[in-house]
Formats: C-alpha cells, structure tokens, sequence
C-alpha cells in the first residue's frame, strides 16, 4: 500500500508540472498576444484605423512646420524657413499618398511649393484642389496670391471674384495683396 502512495504522489507531481507547464504556456501566449495588438494601436479610445492615425499625422506634422517655417521667415530667416517648408511638403506628399481627393493637403503642397519658390508646381497643386473644391477659401486666396507674385493680376482678381461673397478672411488678405501688388502689411 506504501509503493501505491508513492506512485500516486508521483502522478500527481507530474500532472500538477505538467498543468503548470500548461498554464504558463497559455499565460505567455496571452501576454504575447496583448502586447503584438497593444503595439499595433494608440492609447486614444476611437476606433479609427492606423491608416488614418498615419495620414493625420503627416498633415500635423506639416502644419506644425509650416508654423516654425513662418516664424523664421519673419525673423527674415528665409533660408532656414525654406528648409522647413520643404520638409513640410515631404509630410504632405505623404498624406497625399492616402488620400488623393483632400483639396486641403493639396492646398498645403501648393503653398509650401510656392513658398519655397516653385510657382509651377505649386500652381498645379491648387488647381487639383479647385478641381475637388472650387470655393475653397484657402487655395482661392493662395492661387491669387500666386498670381499676383508672377505678375498675372487678372488671374488673381478671378480668385477675389470667386470668394467675394464668402465674408472671409481670405477674401480680405487677397485683395489687399491685389493693391499692394504682392506685399503683405502686418
């Protein structure tokens, strides 16, 4: 009856190591499992894919540029603002990767070509966004003031025209960009 205890006591040792054994086993592949999807999110609570999270951010990331840009550029640091703009156009080139009819990103890569002195290409850009949104104030007013930096006034009168009833802000920056042929008074 001795021997029959002992190999009882046997038995179980070796169930209870391999239950053990088990419960770690699944307890790692629980804790693995957390971290994997806990590494592939935010902390926000909205249940937005990180594709979005990604194209928000680069829009983000290039305002904010363009605002220490503006910054230097009025410090009359225009060397130093012209490297900002060109980084703020690389975060809305990757923006506009994700989301090809955002008249916005395009509005933002048009001022940033432009102000880093590619009127070509910054003409582009708004006239793509006037294509998704012909009243947008903003490229409206940009593409006017474009227009009045390359000598093309009548251009940027259709541009005042467009937003002439829009009681904004643009309309008033551009149209006294338009009387003082391209110098802005602060």
């Amino acid at each position: 009856m001795e021997e029959d205890h002992l190999s009882h006591n046997n038995f179980n040792k070796l169930t209870y190591k391999r239950v053990m054994k088990i419960i770690i086993f699944i307890l790692l592949v629980f804790f693995q499992t957390n971290f994997v999807i806990a590494a592939g999110s935010d902390s926000s609570s909205d249940s937005s894919s990180s594709t979005d999270d990604v194209k928000v951010n680069f829009f983000k990331d290039g305002k904010n540029l363009i605002k220490r840009a503006g910054r230097f550029e009025k410090k009359n640091k225009i060397e130093k603002a012209n490297k900002l703009y060109a980084k703020a156009f690389e975060k809305f080139s990757e923006a506009y990767k994700n989301d090809k009819n955002n008249p916005d990103i395009l509005n933002y890569m048009g001022f940033t070509s432009r102000k880093t002195g590619n009127f070509e290409k910054a003409e582009e850009f708004y006239l793509k966004g006037l294509n998704i949104d012909p009243k947008h104030n903003g490229i409206n007013e940009y593409l006017g003031e474009l227009y009045v930096n390359t000598n093309r006034i009548k251009k940027a009168n259709e541009r005042l025209e467009v937003l002439k009833n829009c009681n904004c802000e643009e309309y008033k920056d551009l149209e006294l960009i338009i009387k003082t042929k391209g110098n802005k008074i602060y």
